[in-house]
């Protein structure tokens, strides 16, 4: 298993002879407006560049969008994703809306996906706490399973909750990825995971491990790469929770 982590939460997957892309957002820099009601008011989206050429990203078997805000699936993903590529949604909504961008071969995620003989288990996700949740709306995670791999959990864009909780649980992946910039706006709390749902990640799966996404690449972030990694440090879990830069690799 090789995963690269490329920007937010755009990540290119091998897993089991097969090259799947998440959430791809691949407009340039500073391409879209910030989300308003948050932080960074004068940085416009994405506030970093990409770390690889947009062919190399969209050379891949399947895509796999777990929602479709634009920090997840942007105007640029679909213009220049193949039509015909394999995409894999969390519901028919998003089907729909996929499908009206052109796109043929579009798939909703089950809990019992079969892709090219790697199960793709379609879970659950929380994204932010409270009233907020009426605005951000549903959300998926996924977990990939194969004899020749280990388990691999992404959990999306979610809080820590005891949806998260189950999962980890019911599945005892040994790799998962998190989104965890803490992202929010002025009111309404954490959107994402901020470090202390990081830990309860870890104290609820302590022999995975753990790749943290979704960090310094949206105006609205709020934990950064420095403080988390203090916070594991104070911990004593660096060993087992990463935090990559933008284009770096982990191979399981």
């Amino acid at each position: 298993m090789n995963i690269q982590q490329i920007r937010n939460a755009t990540v290119v997957i091998e897993y089991a002879g097969k090259k799947f892309l998440i959430d791809p957002i691949l407009a340039k820099k500073g391409a879209y407006p910030p989300y308003p009601n948050s932080l960074r008011q004068d940085q416009n989206n994405p506030l970093v560049s990409l770390p690889t050429s947009i062919d190399q990203l969209i050379n891949v078997d399947a895509v796999i969008v777990t929602h479709l805000h634009v920090d997840h699936f942007d105007e640029v993903a679909k213009e220049v994703l193949p039509r015909a590529i394999k995409m894999f949604v969390q519901n028919e909504e998003d089907a729909k809306e996929i499908k009206s961008a052109g796109f043929t071969n579009v798939e909703i995620l089950q809990e019992d996906t079969v892709f090219e003989g790697i199960l793709l288990i379609k879970t659950v996700g929380q994204h932010g706490r409270g009233k907020i949740l009426e605005i951000t709306g549903q959300v998926c995670g996924v977990i990939f399973h194969h004899p020749s791999e280990k388990k691999l959990y992404i959990a999306g864009d979610t809080v820590w909750y005891g949806g998260v909780e189950n999962v980890l649980e019911k599945n005892k992946p040994d790799i998962i990825i998190v989104n965890g910039g803490d992202n929010q706006f002025l009111q309404g709390g954490s959107l994402i995971m901020g470090k202390d749902d990081i830990y309860e990640v870890y104290l609820a799966a302590p022999n995975a491990k753990i790749i943290v996404s979704h960090m310094e690449a949206i105006n609205h972030w709020a934990l950064s790469r420095k403080e988390l990694r203090s916070f594991l440090n104070e911990k004593e879990i660096t060993d087992y929770v990463l935090v990559p830069e933008d284009g770096e690799n982990y191979k399981f």
